[in-house]
């Protein structure tokens, strides 16, 4: 009954708990969700990828065809001008010019002349120069030091405030060799300028003076060797063409403020002027249109229509880190523009000139990684912060220019647009989940039910088993795993009887080993769950005896030989113990411990003891002869108080211990030869019984005690 109410226990479900219905179901949850959840954070791992691989891709395809053509135009123009300064028009035209400007230089000086263009400097000229400078200028410094330069500027220059008109009078009428030549070419180089897109045309004789300007500006006679200009790009690049005396070198120079064009970012593109026959009789400059490069750049503003989004743009850069193109956020944005590139480290007095002028050339510093990997050679794609700060999808390289400035181009997009498309696959992963979830939370209740019919039926069966029926089987109803189940079922419920029967004998066997491992009493309180069993004993006489010469014997045989061998001494030890009244308490391969008088109190207990050992010396000394080999016993004997019990939990060992066993183990092995050796107190108890002779001495707790050899051949035993 005992039983019953246990099996009753293990199968019926704890209050509260879940069932395997609801346990599957819930299984079959998580298994979908965390494949739902799986499958999209690798979509999303995918598709982020695969979208940072193609944007980039594209990036460097829209930079390389930007760069592509920005140094295509450059190289036009760069074609165009070498082939304009051979032409025999631009030839004679540089001679005309050179002849007429020295013709009126040294007709000077013009005091009239002097005061009309320093008038017109300061009443129209410098107000315009400093309204977009931002800096103040002298009209004197900024008058030519030359007299041909201030005629020329009073009738061609002064006067006029909008350069084009100038650009359309051919001749001032002042009846001059200059403007003789003046009303021949001019039509010329205004046709290049119309035809070619040119800022301005100038020429510049072999002394560094500019002789020819197509609209007359205000550098009209400005001599670039001997005035503080001297050091402008346009004039290095004039006196290197000059030095290189070929009339096919082309130079470009990159882009400085030009103070004759109300210091607008200019650069210019420099070719001798002349033929390989005549030599070189001066320089002709073309302007190179800055609005020209930005349209290249940007697509004429079409930033979007070039595939580069509401953020994308593309510009270009300078070795001192200076943009030379234009912001597409200050022509989109100017307002966000000066508050975020002032935060971003630009000085606020740059950000807002940059919004006055609506430009960033020469302006806007940039030192990203981008551009820092351009600048050292290198193209590639990163993801970095941009010149405002914003995380930004970068595409750069060096641009390609022969005898030109050193440029970086970078195309860019933010990174939040880049990777907008993946914010949408999330939340189709998202809802697309939560519909899958709703559809597997569906099905699987209705698995869950047709799963669990079968477990009911088995359920129903133990618990008819755990109440004490036998022989109970259930229907299988399937043919599946659940079938197979049942069967093991039915067959296991049938054979409890014959379970219940083995289960008996294999009780009445463990007690029979029980028995043979310790005493009875012992055993019966082991069984009862006592663990902590010792008990003391007093008058115990112990032999410790150890087998000499057995691990040479066993030597070369295997393991079964070896136990076989072991095994009939230990077994004739047995029998012998048995004989005698002698207790074996335990053995092992070397030594046989045992007792008189432990559980059986005996007042002829050494006795016993003496005549068991000395049984087991003959039997020993037969088996040596028996087998050909020297086996000999040696045994200590002590009498006294002594200890048993059961030693450890999981694998129980019954053993004794105490003084008696102590000095026995320490008396068998005294002098390291056969015998048998005991103490003062058995030869006490023994008396005249069996004859000794003393081998030495022995110090134990209590003291120094005499050892004693047992010499049963004297006796004649």
């Amino acid at each position: 009954m005992t039983e019953s109410r246990t099996v009753r226990r293990v199968f019926r479900r704890p209050a509260g708990g879940l069932g395997i219905q609801s346990k599957l179901l819930i299984m079959l949850l998580a298994v979908s969700l965390i494949s739902i959840i799986v499958t999209g954070i690798i979509g999303y791992a995918n598709g982020r990828d695969s979208l940072n691989a193609a944007a980039f891709k594209q990036l460097t395809t829209i930079r390389e065809l930007r760069a592509n053509e920005v140094e295509n135009a450059i190289q036009t123009i760069q074609t165009n001008v070498r082939l304009n300064s051979i032409t025999s028009d631009t030839a004679e035209a540089s001679v005309a010019f050179n002849d007429g400007f020295r013709d009126l230089d040294q007709a000077g000086p013009y005091p009239t002349d002097r005061e009309r263009v320093l008038s017109f400097y300061r009443s129209s000229f410098i107000p315009q120069l400093e309204q977009r400078s931002g800096q103040r200028y002298d009209a004197i410094g900024l008058l030519p030091n030359n007299n041909a330069g201030v005629y020329l500027q009073a009738r061609y220059t002064s006067g006029i405030d909008n350069y084009d008109e100038t650009l359309t009078v051919n001749d001032a009428g002042d009846g001059s060799a200059w403007s003789a030549a003046h009303a021949r070419y001019h039509p010329y180089f205004r046709d290049l300028i119309d035809n070619l897109g040119y800022e301005d045309m100038v020429l510049i004789n072999t002394e560094g003076q500019i002789v020819y300007t197509a609209y007359k500006g205000v550098d009209l006679g400005l001599n670039l060797f001997d005035t503080p200009e001297n050091q402008s790009a346009l004039s290095k690049a004039v006196s290197q063409v000059l030095r290189s005396d070929s009339v096919n070198t082309v130079v470009t120079t990159d882009f400085e403020r030009y103070v004759p064009s109300l210091d607008v970012p200019t650069a210019w593109i420099v070719s001798p002027v002349g033929t390989r026959e005549g030599g070189i009789t001066g320089v002709l400059a073309a302007q190179v249109p800055i609005q020209q490069l930005n349209d290249t750049l940007t697509g004429a503003e079409s930033w979007e229509a070039q595939g580069l989004g509401k953020s994308g743009e593309v510009y270009l850069v300078g070795e001192d880190h200076l943009m030379r193109s234009v912001s597409r956020a200050l022509v989109e944005h100017p307002e966000t523009y000066e508050k975020a590139a002032i935060s971003n480290g630009l000085p606020p007095a740059t950000a807002k000139r940059i919004v006055e002028v609506k430009g960033t050339v020469l302006l806007q510093e940039i030192n990203t990684t981008p551009v820092e990997r351009a600048l050292k050679g290198q193209n590639g794609t990163s993801l970095a912060t941009g010149y405002l700060g914003i995380k930004k999808l970068s595409s750069y390289a060096p641009l390609r220019i022969d005898n030109g400035p050193r440029w970086v181009v970078v195309a860019s997009i933010d990174e939040a647009e880049a990777f907008a498309p993946v914010e949408v696959f999330t939340r189709i992963v998202m809802l697309s989940a939560g519909a899958l979830v709703l559809i597997v939370a569906v099905i699987a209740l209705l698995l869950a039910r047709v799963f669990i019919r079968p477990l009911n039926r088995l359920l129903g069966g133990v618990r008819r088993v755990s109440s004490g029926e036998r022989d109970v089987t259930v229907d299988t109803g399937t043919r599946d795993e659940f079938a197979e189940v049942g069967s093991a079922f039915n067959e296991l419920s049938r054979s409890l009887q014959t379970k219940a029967d083995l289960l008996d004998a294999e009780r009445a066997e463990r007690d029979r080993l029980l028995l043979s491992l310790m005493p009875e009493a012992v055993a019966e309180r082991y069984r009862q769950g006592d663990e902590a069993i010792a008990e003391d004993h007093s008058d115990v006489t112990v032999v410790y005896a150890d087998f000499i010469g057995f691990d040479d014997y066993a030597t070369g045989m295997n393991s079964g030989q070896s136990l076989a061998a072991l095994n009939e001494i230990l077994t004739g030890m047995d029998d012998l113990a048995e004989r005698y009244g002698v207790e074996r308490v335990r053995t092992t391969k070397q030594g046989y411990l045992a007792s008189c008088g432990l559980n059986v109190p005996r007042v002829d207990s050494a006795r016993r003891v003496i005549e068991f050992a000395h049984a087991a010396e003959l039997l020993v000394s037969r088996l040596s002869s028996q087998w050909g080999t020297n086996l000999a016993l040696r045994a200590g004997v002590d009498s006294g108080s002594v200890t048993s019990g059961l030693i450890g939990r999981t694998s129980v060992v019954y053993d004794m211990w105490g003084e008696a066993v102590n000095l026995a183990y320490r008396l068998q092995d005294t002098t390291g030869d056969p015998g048998i050796l005991i103490s003062q107190r058995v030869v006490d108890r023994l008396g005249d019984l069996f004859p000794v002779t003393s081998v030495g001495m022995v110090e134990t707790a209590a003291g120094s005690q005499q050892v004693w050899r047992l010499d049963m051949a004297a006796s004649g035993v």
